[in-house]
């Protein structure tokens, strides 16, 4: 057993796209050996800018020779069945045998592989590695690169280093041939160098100031860039993403603190952030108190003679023409107010079919005066809401967020505040894109949680209006997003909306199929977003109706479905669940709605004829229960009995819980038919040879079967 070796080296590869190459590299490697049967131990994949490594440990030398029979058609098929057999296992027609299976001749193709040497497999899978190698962007150079056959790799590929064990495995590579040598750092290493193995590859190269494993370097770069601000009295703020990218841009990293002018922190500490950040990769600090320092923390490649101080002074004038940038945008913008930049929004198109961003504007502004004024969700000031929506989009403007995009939003929180607007208001236009993400912070203030809500389903039921729905993956304008943010708005501050009158209140006139549109997609949402809590998706969609028809509710939807999962996981509603669906099977095989007795005693119109609703119905068939119940011509047995005793009692009490939405209460008081109804079943025949029996009995059932879809549609249950 031997390890391998295999160094793919070129110019700089950029560090957003190392990770991705180091799992192709890996999966690759694994296609080749799996295609040939030979099985890796630990496969180890590093990165720098330079090269990307992988070790395999544990490879054997050769591969065993093994023996494959192919079992073909019987002696006496066609020709052309027996030539398509021979080719498919790559042997002459005289070279099979023929064996006796279940009495009847039949060809075999019989092939012993040889074994073979590992070097030669690698020496063939590393061009085919090479080769089918998937980069997000690739370049050919060279003379070679006038033909479009030539090879394409992310930058030049200069080098190849294939060791198994300490013997070189010899291919090449589009005229790059392979060897033991590498090369060091760029600046602190001149020369060759040989490696010997995979075991010395890493030390080697370490010698040579190249820190081969990225994951050493990120946490060089975590612990020096916060020791340095440490030492300055600062404190980093951490950047998990910058670490990693610095990891990819150097392969001896070396963190160093630098200092910019004061004057710039009069810049929004968001915009000297980003400017450090998106511009520079560099890091930046808080003092004591937590507010931004004029602090930077930028990462070397070399281990300069100076300490860095040269270093870091060129980082600094580079970083000051960016703030500088930064401060003539800040002081530009500022010479508008929010109202005027507004105006610019009439030139900026929303979408082709609904209109330019001013309009959006108006729509959300509307929205959110009619959130705040008539649903009283949430309950503050509607002046400030419309105040706030309509400049809440107004930065988008501006010179600054024409620069970094990222802070729409931000910035007119900011540029109200400068302005002197109310706070309630500036704090709104920050915030109305929260939350963002599922992590992301929600926001509470009332102004911002109207703006916000009406941004959001100002989204939804445009799109949704014009039948621009996401499919599949694909959700170009966010629509998932912006549905997610609604539902945790919604939750985080107990809100209370009818998606019907939201429609109405949006459209100005009422828009019912749009309405339930827009509930199912935000229902779906609501079933993903709960399946992560346990709450089953079939739970959501029992509690999808509300006194006949769909639950515009969102609200009300998710409170049954947890009181749903909480309820069924208990014994009693398990059992419960199962009394269920044996009264439904009996029911179905029936055909019993609960009618027929009626019509056959009385001879009047079938009162559910005109009824389609489920619900309703069951309200129908609960009714026509009790009226039979007092009018039984025979005295019922005792489980009988009981079952109806528990039913005048129990649906009532669901009744009362579900119409003052106390979810737990009515399936507390579903949980008191859980032992009637398994008794019942036990003691009564339903199917009674006495049709006064039988038609009560079914009608029983069915009693019991409204009282349960009353609380949630047990029907819809899964399992």
């Amino acid at each position: 057993m031997s390890d391998f070796l295999l160094e793919l080296r070129s110019e700089e590869i950029p560090a957003r796209m190392q990770a991705g190459a180091r799992a192709e590299l890996e999966k690759l490697f694994r296609r080749e050996l799996d295609a040939a049967g030979v099985e890796a131990g630990e496969i180890t994949v590093w990165s720098t800018p330079r090269r990307l490594a992988l070790i395999a440990r544990g490879l054997p030398l050769a591969t065993e020779a093994v023996s494959e029979e192919l079992k073909g058609p019987p002696v006496g098929a066609p020709d052309q069945a027996v030539d398509g057999f021979c080719r498919k296992a790559g042997v002459d027609k005289g070279d099979l045998e023929t064996r006796d299976v279940k009495g009847r001749a039949t060809y075999f193709a019989v092939k012993n592989v040889p074994g073979r040497a590992t070097s030669d497999l690698l020496a063939e899978a590393i061009p085919a590695i090479v080769r089918d190698f998937s980069w997000l962007k690739s370049m050919r150079w060279g003379a070679a690169s006038i033909s479009t056959e030539s090879l394409r790799w992310v930058r030049p590929l200069s080098g190849v280093v294939a060791l198994l064990g300490d013997d070189v495995v010899d291919c090449e590579v589009h005229g790059v041939t392979s060897g033991a040598v590498t090369l060091g750092h760029r600046f602190h290493h001149s020369g060759d160098i040989t490696i010997g193995n995979a075991g010395d590859y890493a030390m080697k190269l370490r010698a040579a100031h190249v820190i081969v494993d990225h994951e050493e370097r990120q946490d060089l770069i975590r612990s020096g860039a916060a020791k340095v601000a440490s030492e300055a009295g600062l404190r980093l703020v951490e950047d998990e993403g910058l670490v990693v990218e610095n990891a990819g841009l150097t392969e001896w990293p070396i963190p160093l603190l630098g200092r910019f002018e004061e004057d710039f922190l009069e810049v929004p500490p968001e915009t000297i952030q980003l400017t450090a950040r998106v511009n520079q990769k560099y890091f930046v600090c808080e003092d004591e108190a937590g507010e931004l320092a004029n602090a930077f923390i930028c990462t070397a490649n070399i281990e300069a003679e100076d300490g860095g101080a040269r270093v870091v002074d060129g980082n600094r004038k580079v970083l000051a023409a960016r703030l500088s940038d930064a401060r003539f945008f800040w002081d530009v913008d500022r010479k508008k107010t929010l109202a005027e930049h507004a105006k610019g929004l009439e030139r900026i198109t929303f979408h082709e079919k609904l209109g330019t961003v001013a309009d959006k504007v108006e729509r959300v502004a509307k929205l959110a005066d009619w959130l705040v004024f008539d649903a009283k969700a949430p309950n503050g000031d509607h002046k400030l809401a419309r105040q706030a929506a309509e400049l809440s989009k107004a930065d988008l403007v501006t010179e600054m967020v024409g620069e970094f995009p990222e802070l729409q939003g931000l910035m007119g929180g900011y540029y109200a505040k400068a302005e002197g607007l109310p706070v309630e208001v500036a704090q709104a236009i920050r915030d109305h894109y929260k939350p963002v993400g599922a992590s992301d912070e929600v926001p509470t203030a009332p102004t911002a949680v109207a703006v916000s809500l009406a941004d959001k389903l100002d989204n939804l039921l445009s799109f949704f209006k014009i039948d621009i729905l996401p499919t599949g993956s694909k959700d170009p304008f966010a629509l998932r997003r912006a549905a997610l943010g609604y539902l945790r708005l919604v939750q985080v501050n107990d809100l209370k909306l009818s998606l019907d009158e939201v429609a109405h209140a949006w459209a100005s006139k009422p828009m019912p199929k749009l309405a339930e549109k827009l509930a199912d997609f935000l229902l779906d949402r609501l079933a993903v977003q709960l399946r992560d809590e346990g709450v089953r998706h079939d739970y959501v969609q029992a509690s999808r109706s509300w006194q006949g028809r769909p639950d515009q509710r969102i609200d009300r939807v998710e409170a049954r479905a947890r009181a749903l999962a909480g309820f069924l996981d208990s014994e009693d509603g398990a059992n419960l669940l199962a009394g269920y669906k044996r009264a439904a099977n009996i029911l179905k095989k029936e055909d019993w709605h609960g009618a027929e007795g009626e019509i056959a005693r009385t001879g009047e119109e079938d009162p559910l004829a005109i009824v389609d609703d489920p619900d309703l119905r069951a309200v129908v068939e609960a009714k026509m229960a009790e009226r039979h119940a007092k009018e039984l011509s025979y005295t019922p047995e005792p489980a009988e009995k009981a079952l109806m005793d528990a039913l005048a009692n129990s649906e009532p009490a669901a009744s009362r819980a579900i119409a003052a939405e106390d979810f737990g209460a009515a399936m507390a008081a579903l949980a008191d038919l859980r032992a009637p109804i398994d008794r019942f079943f036990e003691e009564v025949t339903v199917n009674a040879d006495e049709e006064n029996k039988r038609a009560h009995r079914l009608d029983l059932l069915a009693a019991f079967r409204a009282a349960v879809h009353k609380v949630a549609d047990f029907s819809r249950i899964e399992g």
